[in-house]
């Protein structure tokens, strides 16, 4: 089958690049997002997040003509849906996460009257398993006069499959290339033709398997990274405990040729690895105990660390009994879930920063080089240059590790170093 026109439905950290790249590729993308500021930042040839290299490629693409954003669906012969998959709201503290497809189903409720016959339909959102059999219910549901893979396997008008995004931000351009892609439709059909799509530009294998294993795979990714990061997380705990420097002895212990211990740090933030084990605990609680366990060490990370500036602050007052509670500056170093980027999802730094502009009295300092303005609902931190927290803080608290924050290291008193670049 010849793809033609491809329809990218959310147009975000994984959606612009994919319809970037498919119109960089000489395919007529039609992107579509609910945010009109988002589809009118687009349509001048400009972007609306920070990714290295989209930036040209989005402006030829729409300068070209290749590339066009819009708020509703139009017709398309391929539809890849790159939406949010988000939790439900918790009820209970200690309730495990549940999440909420909303926003896959008004993608599939938005795309229904557009489709026909020989459409392809793939899910690029990380969901639980089952989800890409949910979607498709959701369209025959819609599209009555549509057949589809579940009651008419090979031979339904709409392919259906799950293609899960697998790049690293930061390096979004060069892995959609790259890296290899699991494809699981829910026929042969519907795996055969997502990978003649996808081959538009991938230059990585494409790897057949069915939707409920494509779904599994991307979420087993991301839990493995994140009970290896709980190791190391838990780690730092102990050697704090026990007065050893935890960046030496990971350096000591990866010496040993078996041994890759990863570095710890605030937390786990991001849209991936900070929730993806989840979908896995929800689905199977009773069986996923390591995974569950992996989570709640990374999720308590941020309060061991609001504690440690806590007795920072109380020992600062201790040598300085001039000084009152709310005449001590904090300077938080970071906000995004990692380094290099403007991402805020998810990020322990943004939040342990909040919550100290919260129980603090003084003054709470960002000091983030990848953004120029705080969100709107964020009024407690004030975002300033890293020279100005220099001279201005009397508690310096690290969280991410920048560049800029590797390049100018500096000798402060009353340093906490969660990423061990300063210390």
């Amino acid at each position: 089958m010849s793809f033609e026109t491809i329809s990218v439905i959310g147009l975000g950290y994984i959606g612009l690049p994919t319809a970037a790249m498919f119109a960089a590729y000489g395919k007529n993308v039609i992107g579509v997002d609910v945010n009109k500021n988002t589809v009118d930042t687009i349509n001048r040839g400009e972007i609306h997040i920070v990714e290295p290299d989209l930036d040209a490629i989005v402006h030829k693409a729409v300068t070209d003509g290749k590339l066009k954003a819009v708020l509703k669906p139009e017709p398309a012969d391929a539809f890849l849906i790159a939406v949010p998959t988000p939790f439900l709201p918790i009820k209970n503290e200690g309730d495990i996460p549940q999440p909420d497809l909303k926003y896959i189903q008004a993608a599939a409720k938005s795309i229904a009257p557009v489709l026909k016959k020989g459409d392809l339909v793939i899910l690029e959102s990380t969901s639980p398993v089952g989800a890409t059999e949910q979607m498709a219910d959701w369209l025959a549901e819609y599209r009555s006069d549509l057949t589809f893979p579940k009651t008419h396997g090979e031979e339904s008008d709409i392919r259906v499959a799950h293609c899960p995004e697998r790049v690293l931000p930061g390096h979004v351009v060069r892995e959609l290339v790259e890296n290899d892609r699991v494809i699981g439709g829910l026929t042969t059909k519907c795996s055969e033709q997502s990978v003649e799509l996808y081959k538009t530009f991938v230059q990585g294998d494409c790897v057949i398997t069915n939707a409920r294993t494509a779904e599994m795979a991307k979420l087993t990714e991301n839990s493995c990274r994140d009970v290896q990061i709980a190791f190391a997380n838990e780690l730092s705990i102990i050697c704090d405990e026990l007065d050893i420097n935890v960046w030496e002895l990971i350096s000591l212990a990866n010496r040993h040729p078996r041994i890759n211990i990863l570095q710890p740090g605030p937390g786990v933030g991001g849209h991936c690895i900070a929730v993806d084990p989840w979908f896995i605990v929800a689905k199977t609680p009773k069986q996923a105990q390591l995974i569950h366990t992996a989570r709640k060490v990374n999720d308590s990370k941020p309060q061991w660390v609001i504690d440690k500036v806590k007795i920072a602050i109380a020992d600062f007052l201790q040598a300085n009994p001039s000084k009152i509670t709310k005449e001590v500056t904090i300077a938080c170093y970071g906000l995004a879930f990692k380094p290099d980027i403007d991402d805020l999802r998810e990020s322990p730094a943004l939040n342990i920063a909040q919550q100290l502009a919260s129980i603090h009295s003084g003054r709470t300092l960002g000091i983030e080089p990848n953004i120029h303005e705080l969100p709107n609902h964020i009024t407690n931190i004030e975002l300033i240059s890293f020279e100005r927290a220099i001279e201005e803080a009397d508690i310096h608290l690290m969280l991410v590790d920048h560049k800029e924050f590797k390049t100018n290291k500096v000798e402060l008193a009353n340093v906490i170093d969660t990423k061990g670049i300063w210390k």
